[in-house]
């Protein structure tokens, strides 16, 4: 059992988790809204755009990603060109930039919190988005190539993508709560 003392100097990890839960955001959204600029995460992403009914407008033509993808480390200028037209880049461009800027919001948070409740709102939507991927896009799941571990519940790589947005939601709320608090305390 723990002592009362140890119990109380463990609570100081509180305000160090807040803290690192607004860095943590911080981090993550600089690096993948960064990536969002380059061609092979844009690529990427297709298939979750693609086959969400709350995104694959953005797309000309959703329904041809499959045989437009371009393996990672690998260049095709014919499919280059397709996800050209089908504006594949310009909409990552622009999930990159909402990434970056709600990942800033999140961290001045720290020093504004009015600006942490609005970026920790906009990630809790934003992962609530990426994790109804899970039931959109049949890429998230490992698929039947003739092994016995398949569909539901074995993640395929683009699914363990997805689902580390669970621990980003929850950040979130803990970045909303915590600024909302110390409004509150003002």
């Amino acid at each position: 059992m723990l002592s009362k003392a140890i119990l109380e100097k463990l609570t100081m990890f509180q305000n160090l988790g807040v803290n690192l839960a607004h860095i943590a955001i911080f981090i993550i959204f600089i690096w993948i809204g960064g990536l969002k600029f380059v061609d092979y995460e844009a690529e990427g992403i297709t298939p979750f755009v693609a086959n969400s009914p709350l995104s694959s407008f953005f797309y000309k033509d959703a329904q041809n990603y499959k045989i437009n993808k371009i393996p990672e480390g690998t260049t095709n200028s014919q499919k280059v060109e397709w996800h050209k037209e089908n504006r594949t880049y310009l909409v990552s461009y622009g999930l990159g930039i909402l990434i970056i800027t709600f990942g800033t919001l999140v961290l001045l948070g720290l020093f504004f919190p009015y600006l942490g409740v609005i970026g920790g709102i906009l990630v809790f939507f934003m992962t609530l988005i990426t994790l109804s991927f899970l039931i959109t896009t049949p890429e998230v799941w490992v698929q039947n190539l003739g092994g016995n571990a398949y569909d539901f519940p074995y993640l395929s790589g683009a699914g363990r993508l997805v689902i580390k947005d669970v621990a980003i939601m929850a950040c979130a709320l803990v970045v909303v709560g915590s600024c909302a608090n110390r409004i509150l305390k003002q």
